[in-house]
């Protein structure tokens, strides 16, 4: 049996005069955390609406777990599209007890209390839920899309509003579930995040797929590395000369070189020493995601 969960073939979708998807490819494994990264407007809960069967596309088709887009495959799919909405004067449990029923869970009450552990709100589980804090409030959003034990999760910006703390709960739940072999599809503009919890991203621009990979892939197999002297203009000279260096960026007082893996800080600096510069600034610069984003999207 394959290990591709979702394949999407030539999805699009257009409001009147808004190209909001055009022809989007995407491939999404079993057990992989999947990033769709794109601004607002890039059409990641589109994407999303679509596949969950909520927005009905223009053209294309897509497939989850080779069994195309019947009806029955969101059985199998746990997803948070929106704020999450429950009753504010009932408990957690109560509330997952409804969303239990509206599932056709049978004997619920053994599931809502492993979700409620698993998402950290077991000792709320009595308290009401206009009282949890917003972070509270998407832990449990979270659960609820875990009841029934479903392969894949789908979550549209989870971590949306909330305050550092509550985005770093977020985080660390989304890598915990995702140790238990579920794969996580995520859509967010946040590129810390997707840097920090996915294994592959899929990055859209206007409607459009971008650029798909794991995440070493689109940030790349380069170094970087920051260094500066007391003479710039024979520093330059001697980086222009070398086919190993590359300028990634340049300013009068630095530059970022674009080198190999295995070229190290201290061979760097021996190589400019040894022809007579002397570095006066040298550190590796941390490639990221927002970089390559960056670069990607201009």
């Amino acid at each position: 049996m394959s290990n591709i969960i979702l394949q999407v073939n030539g999805l699009s979708k257009s409001y009147k005069d808004v190209n909001a998807l055009s022809d989007l490819n995407l491939q999404v494994k079993q057990g992989t955390v999947f990033g769709l990264l794109g601004p607002n407007g890039s059409g990641k809960t589109t994407t999303l609406g679509i596949l969950l069967g909520v927005i009905r596309q223009k053209s294309g088709n897509y497939s989850w777990f080779e069994n195309g887009d019947k009806t029955e495959n969101r059985k199998n799919i746990g997803s948070l599209l929106e704020t999450p909405n429950f009753y504010p004067y009932l408990s957690a449990v109560r509330n997952l007890k409804i969303v239990a029923k509206i599932k056709n869970i049978e004997a619920p009450t053994p599931q809502i209390e492993e979700v409620l552990k698993e998402v950290n709100l077991f000792d709320r589980k009595d308290s009401k839920f206009k009282t949890f804090s917003l972070g509270m409030k998407q832990r449990l959003a979270i659960a609820s899309a875990l009841l029934g034990d479903p392969d894949v999760l789908v979550l549209d910006e989870p971590t949306n509003g909330l305050d550092p703390q509550g985005i770093a709960e977020i985080r660390e739940l989304i890598l915990k579930i995702s140790k238990n072999n579920k794969t996580i599809i995520i859509a967010s503009h946040i590129l810390d995040e997707i840097e920090k919890v996915c294994t592959d991203v899929a990055i859209l621009k206007f409607g459009k797929l971008i650029k798909q990979g794991t995440i070493e892939e689109i940030i790349g197999t380069e170094n970087y590395i920051i260094v500066a002297s007391t003479d710039m203009s024979k520093l330059t000279q001697l980086i222009d000369e070398n086919a190993e260096m590359g300028v990634f960026k340049s300013s009068e007082k630095e530059i970022i070189l674009k080198v190999s893996k295995e070229t190290t800080p201290e061979s760097l600096n021996q190589f400019f020493f040894d022809k007579g510069i002397v570095l006066s600034q040298l550190k590796v610069h941390t490639q990221s995601l927002e970089t390559q984003f960056l670069e990607i999207v201009k």
